[in-house]
C-alpha cells in the first residue's frame, strides 16, 4: 500500500473540460479515442464499448485512458450511423447538444456527462497511458458518479476559488479511480509491470530529459548518454521498465506536445511538427493522423470547440 500512496503522491493532475449532452442521434464511432483521459457517466439511454460492444448501463461509468483507441456506441433510439472519429468531430453537433447541469437533471432523454482531465507523473509521464490499462467499465460506484456531477455543476459557476475547487476533485476522481482498480482486483499484471518506473531514478531522468528536449535529437545514442548505459543496452533498458520502446515513447510524447500547441496558440501545422520534432511536415501529418483518427487541423478546431 505504501508504494501505491507513492504512485498517488507522483500524480498531478489538472482539469480540462467537461460538458453534460443530450444524444440527439445515434451512433457508433469505430475507431473513437480522446487525447486526454476521458470518463464519461451515463445518465439515461445506452452507451457500448470495445469489440464486443459491452454495455454500460445507466448511472455507469466508462474511463478511457488517453490515447487509447476503441469503438463505442451512443444512445437508444433510431438507427445508429456508424462513422469515424473524424466524421464525428466534423458534425458533433448532429449527435450531441450540449446542456446545462439542471437541464440534465430533468432530462428524459438519453443522455451522458463527458470529463476530460490530465495525469502526469512528475509532470512528464501520462499516468494511465503508461500503465497500459484498456478502456474499461466502472460499476456499483456512486462515489466517482457524485465527482463527476459536482465537477460539471461547479464548471458551470462563476464563483471565487472555482479553480481551486476544480483542481481539488480533478484529485479525487484520478484517486477515486486508481482505488476502484485496486479494490476490484483490475489490470492486476499491468500494474505491476508497467509502474515499476517509479523505482528507478534513471528513468525519472530520460523523462524529464524527452521532455525537455522534445524538438531536439532524441536517438538511441543521445538517450543512453542521459540514463549512462551503453547505447545497445538502452532501448532494451527503456522498455524493460515501461513495456514500450523508447522512440515508440517519444513518438507519443511529441504528438501530445502537438495537440497541446494546436490548443493553446495559432502556429501552423508546419511550425508545430517543426517544433515538436519532426522536420518533414508531410510526415508528421501522416504520423498524427495515424495516432489520433483525424488530421492536425481538424484537431485544432475539435480543441476549439471545448465546449460545444
Amino acid at each position: 500500500m505504501e508504494y501505491y500512496n507513492k504512485v498517488i503522491e507522483s500524480v498531478g493532475v489538472r482539469f480540462l473540460k467537461g460538458n453534460n449532452y443530450k444524444i440527439e442521434k445515434a451512433v457508433s464511432v469505430f475507431d473513437y479515442s480522446e487525447t486526454e483521459n476521458a470518463i464519461i457517466l451515463l445518465h439515461q439511454g445506452v452507451l457500448k464499448f470495445g469489440e464486443d460492444q459491452e454495455l454500460v448501463n445507466e448511472g455507469e461509468i466508462l474511463f478511457i485512458p488517453a490515447g487509447r483507441r476503441l469503438a463505442i456506441s451512443f444512445g437508444s433510439t433510431g438507427k445508429k450511423s456508424e462513422i469515424s472519429q473524424e466524421h464525428f468531430i466534423e458534425n458533433k453537433r448532429k449527435y450531441l447538444q450540449t446542456i446545462s447541469f439542471k437541464e440534465i437533471k430533468n432530462l428524459e432523454e438519453d443522455s451522458i456527462t463527458i470529463i476530460n482531465f490530465e495525469a502526469k507523473v512528475f509532470d512528464v509521464v501520462n499516468f494511465f497511458h503508461s500503465l497500459g490499462i484498456p478502456p474499461f467499465a466502472i460499476r456499483f460506484n456512486d462515489r466517482i458518479a457524485t465527482i463527476i456531477e459536482d465537477m460539471v455543476k461547479e464548471s458551470e459557476q462563476n464563483t471565487p476559488g472555482k479553480e481551486r475547487v476544480m483542481k481539488i476533485q480533478t484529485e479525487l476522481l484520478a484517486i477515486e479511480i486508481v482505488r476502484h482498480i485496486l479494490k476490484n482486483r483490475l489490470f492486476v499484471e499491468e500494474l505491476s509491470t508497467n509502474s515499476t518506473y517509479f523505482k528507478d531514478p534513471r528513468l525519472i531522468d530520460l523523462f524529464n530529459y524527452i521532455k525537455k528536449n522534445i524538438g531536439g535529437d532524441l536517438s538511441n545514442k543521445v538517450l543512453a548518454k542521459v540514463a549512462n548505459v551503453s547505447e545497445d543496452y538502452v532501448g532494451q533498458y527503456f522498455k524493460m521498465l515501461t513495456g514500450i520502446n523508447p522512440q515508440d515513447y517519444i513518438e507519443y510524447q511529441r504528438m501530445e506536445a502537438a495537440v497541446e500547441l494546436l490548443r493553446t496558440s495559432k502556429k501552423s501545422i508546419r511550425d508545430i511538427g517543426k517544433e515538436v520534432g519532426y522536420k518533414d511536415t508531410a510526415y508528421f501529418c501522416r504520423r498524427f493522423k495515424m495516432m489520433y483518427g483525424l488530421p492536425a487541423g481538424k484537431m485544432r478546431r475539435r480543441e476549439s470547440l471545448i465546449n460545444v
